[in-house]
């Protein structure tokens, strides 16, 4: 598998990691924020990408009880483990560029910190289009830079420190390499879809510890992959975990997390 392709896709053995140190302290806080947001516009029919292990969904479905949630993550093992917790939506495995749908099917087409792993963002959201209500919205967010996430700049650092001449550029290049507002409203407007409001959004994240958030990160993403079949992985994983926490510190962390929030309808 390609490097760009796996960075993009979530093994079996990651979503309950992913779920157990990353969804609370990263996801949980943003995804109340976007089910505010959500619940603001009044939708009927819901559609989540890359909805992960459901922490918008849930979130959602609690902000707006009464609307239709088809959620839908590009892998399979997020999609099993994500309809497990949060039964309450319809679950779909789905890629973002060719969606099962039929047109306009939505009021909101809804997605937290996926957008970032689409392989080509304007086809996928020309995608989004074709399956938004004419009166539809398009609500997202994704990372800010590195620098801007507490949790992610420390461990980063942790791990170029630890592996010198190999560190896994994930985070930097994905996660947090699509940052740039005029690139989304570039992006959006080539499938057809307009830009009406950006807010860049910084919220605290608490974790149980610094070696919390590393584990997560080594094993609940992509990250994983550069460390399988090295013999020092173990020794690798404990030196990023004793850098995180000199610079996080010992016991409950929590670090300032930034994010900007999207809201796109069509064009015309």
């Amino acid at each position: 598998m390609a490097t760009d392709e796996a960075n993009r896709r979530w093994t079996r053995s990651m979503p309950d990691a992913y779920e157990r140190h990353l969804v609370p302290v990263f996801f949980r806080p943003f995804a109340v924020d976007l089910a505010d947001r959500a619940a603001a516009l009044r939708p009927r029919t819901v559609l989540e990408l890359a909805a992960g292990t459901g922490a918008l969904t849930s979130a959602l479905l609690a902000a707006v009880p009464a609307a239709s949630v088809v959620a839908t993550d590009l892998n399979e093992s997020m999609v099993a483990a994500g309809s497990a917790r949060e039964p309450r939506a319809e679950w779909r495995q789905a890629d973002a560029q060719e969606l099962p749908f039929g047109d306009g099917e939505f009021d909101l087409v809804l997605c937290q910190f996926g957008v970032m792993f689409f392989p080509d963002r304007p086809a996928a959201y020309a995608e989004v289009r074709r399956g938004m209500a004419p009166q539809g919205s398009f609500l997202f967010n994704s990372w800010g830079p590195v620098a801007s996430h507490g949790f992610a700049a420390a461990f980063q650092a942790a791990l170029e420190e630890s592996m010198p001449d190999s560190a896994p550029q994930f985070l930097k290049n994905v996660p947090h390499g699509y940052t740039d507002p005029a690139t989304v409203a570039t992006d959006l407007t080539a499938a057809g879809l307009k830009l009406t409001a950006t807010e860049e959004v910084t919220l605290k994240g608490t974790a149980e510890s610094a070696e919390s958030v590393a584990n997560g990160l080594l094993t609940g993403t992509p990250v994983i992959a550069a460390l399988r079949g090295l013999e020092d992985a173990q020794a690798i994983q404990t030196a990023v975990t004793q850098r995180m926490t000199e610079r996080l510190g010992t016991g409950p962390v929590t670090a300032p997390m930034t994010a900007t929030v999207y809201l796109a309808r069509r064009l015309g």
